[in-house]
């Protein structure tokens, strides 16, 4: 088989594919077929050594990834030759809150999924939902789990309430879809103008053009009357206008705190005064988080946003076409 591995953190440079021998099953392990991958944002933090947890040098790199389990260990009880899977992001976390012995991540401090072939320890892997095809089923480990948390996290917005996404990259996407699931209006923000009947067509009730207005946060609660909910990925650029935007007890899940500038976020203190509003952060989710965000997906039916597919062979090409960051939704390695 062949697999990619990562050797040092010099971009696209570090990510060396070699053949190795198929893996087998110690007891409680399952081999998956992997069939394909996606891309988030820490794996190019991860490739240019900017991630906050260190990679394990020679790691197969990927959280996210989809395939079908061709080998068992003889102690296996949760799975089946044959079953689709996806693993869990933080592998060893299973519910409750995370510590610090939970903090093994697929594709940095784990083996991923940017291989042929995976192996998992069966707790780390969850059961896909039927309708979704291996480039969505493989989208879903990272972005998904992060936007549904912070959809639903806080306690779960009200049908009619107001959620702002920001951009059109997976979280953001993810979010939107599971606002309008739960019955909420959205606001769309975005750089993008061509994107706009994009973000419509997937449910977006208003759609800003951040290019055109780039203080759009006081028109935005003046149509809206206030976000209930911002699922701010912005950063910087934008958390100001989204405290601008919230209603006087919005909830701000504040999910990216730099920019690739290496710019934080500051609290402006006379506009902080204004608000009640609750700033939280979260980060990805747990096995449990990931299997009650399946059952949505697959009790809807819902569908994720592929952006464009990219061939194993050119894995570094999709890293690169990742980094540019004019996408929308997300950006798949076939493996089949």
């Amino acid at each position: 088989m062949q697999s990619y591995r990562l050797e040092g953190s010099n971009g696209t440079e570090c990510l060396v594919m070699q053949d190795e021998v198929r893996p087998e099953p110690k007891p409680h392990e399952i081999v998956v077929r992997v069939r394909a991958t996606s891309l988030n944002r820490r794996d190019t933090m991860i490739i240019n050594g900017t991630y906050p947890l260190t990679p394990r040098r020679g790691i197969v790199p990927l959280s996210d990834g989809a395939g079908e389990i061709v080998a068992i260990g003889d102690a296996v009880t949760r799975f089946a030759i044959g079953d689709r899977v996806t693993g869990s992001y933080f592998a060893r976390w299973i519910d409750g809150r995370i510590n610090a012995g939970l903090i093994d991540q697929l594709g940095c401090t784990l083996d991923g999924m940017l291989t042929e072939y995976a192996i998992l320890d069966e707790q780390w892997a969850v059961r896909l939902p039927d309708h979704l095809d291996w480039h969505e089923a493989a989208t879903l480990t990272c972005a998904g789990v992060t936007a549904w948390n912070a959809v639903t996290g806080a306690g779960i917005p009200k049908p009619g309430q107001w959620v702002l996404v920001i951009g059109s990259g997976g979280v953001a996407l993810f979010a939107l879809q599971f606002a309008k699931l739960l019955g909420c209006r959205v606001v769309a923000v975005t750089s993008r103008a061509g994107k706009a009947n994009r973000l419509r067509t997937l449910g977006a009730d208003l759609v800003v053009s951040s290019t055109d207005l780039p203080e759009w946060g006081a028109a935005v609660r003046e149509q809206t009357g206030g976000i209930d909910l911002v699922i701010e990925t912005g950063g910087p650029a934008t958390f100001a206008q989204s405290l601008i935007a919230s209603t006087l007890y919005g909830h701000i899940v504040l999910l990216t705190l730099q920019d690739p500038k290496g710019r934080s976020i500051e609290m402006p203190a006379a506009l902080y005064q204004r608000s009640l509003a609750t700033i939280s952060r979260i980060f990805v989710g747990s096995r449990t988080d990931l299997e009650a965000m399946l059952r949505a997906v697959s009790t809807h039916r819902l569908k994720p946003v592929v952006d464009k597919v990219f061939p194993f062979a050119q894995a570094a090409e999709a890293y690169r076409y990742f980094q540019q960051g004019d996408v929308f939704g997300k950006v798949v390695i076939d493996g089949s």
